[in-house]
């Protein structure tokens, strides 16, 4: 929701959530690494009975615990943890990893771990091998690190079709915002660009379906429309972006509703028809 250009100020957040909740929005994240920012953004959600995803980037297992003692006192679905560390090696993730899980599990808070670069993260074969390690890992899936990280080739082959589905079958949430092999953001409205569209669509239909088979009845998938400001959104010349984040963003909720609509109707239909 920045917009950070020089020539109009940035929305005051009362607007922005106004803004996320008349567009139909069913939620949004929030940084919990602010307490002031915090109450008042989930304030507003309550009210509207909206959720949100409790947002962090600890540096050691510590540095969660006043995050999870905020969540416990303004709710959140779950906490979304960026893990803002830089481990070389996999022996000195096991105890950060471990930390954080035994965290969330003495609280009663989920905690999913975000696919994210320059974090522990930030590479799609050591995030493999952090599954190795951690199976049950829930994680929250940004895959546009991962395809501009590792600058696949188009198209995409089946072997790293399976090295992502591996990551997504491990996925508890979703960011969402769609990459090329060159650029971690690209506008989804633009012609040349459909060929990634479809892409990810299809990435996100397998991480859905994953999901869906995963998880209770009652459980909750969030897929938060992450569309960042310059220098996520390209620019031109003047510094101005070339495309309208907003309605893009506004056109990726649509497509996401759509595609849960159509893979619900379907699940229905193959249960309806073995009954």
């Amino acid at each position: 929701m920045e917009r950070r250009r020089t020539d109009v100020a940035e929305w005051p957040l009362q607007t922005q959530l106004e803004m996320i909740r008349d567009a139909g929005f069913d939620g949004a994240g929030v940084r919990f690494i602010d307490p002031a920012f915090a109450t008042e953004a989930t304030g507003f959600l309550r009210a509207h009975d909206m959720i949100w995803q409790a947002q962090c980037y600890p540096t050691s297992v510590d540095a969660l615990k006043p995050v999870l003692e905020l969540v416990a006192k303004l709710g959140a679905d779950h906490v979304n943890l960026q893990p803002d560390v830089r481990p070389r090696r996999l022996e000195h993730c096991i105890p950060l990893l471990e930390g954080w899980r035994r965290l969330g599990e003495q609280s009663g808070i989920a905690v999913h771990v975000e696919t994210h670069r320059d974090r522990m993260t930030t590479d799609l074969f050591f995030m493999l091998q952090l599954l190795d390690c951690f199976p049950d890992l829930r994680l929250t899936a940004d895959i546009s690190h991962y395809l501009v990280g590792r600058e696949f080739a188009w198209p995409v082959d089946e072997e790293n079709h399976r090295l992502m589905h591996r990551v997504l079958d491990n996925a508890w949430g979703i960011h969402g915002r769609i990459a090329s092999r060159e650029q971690v953001q690209i506008s989804l409205g633009f012609p040349q660009h459909q060929g990634w569209v479809e892409l990810f669509m299809g990435w996100w239909e397998y991480a859905i379906r994953s999901w869906r088979k995963r998880a209770g009845p009652d459980a909750i998938l969030t897929f938060l429309c992450e569309l960042g400001p310059p220098p996520y959104a390209i620019t031109g010349p003047d510094g101005r972006e070339l495309s309208d984040r907003w309605e893009d963003a506004l056109a990726l909720k649509a497509m996401i509703k759509a595609l849960w609509a159509r893979i619900e109707a379907e699940e229905n239909k193959t249960v309806s028809s073995r009954a």
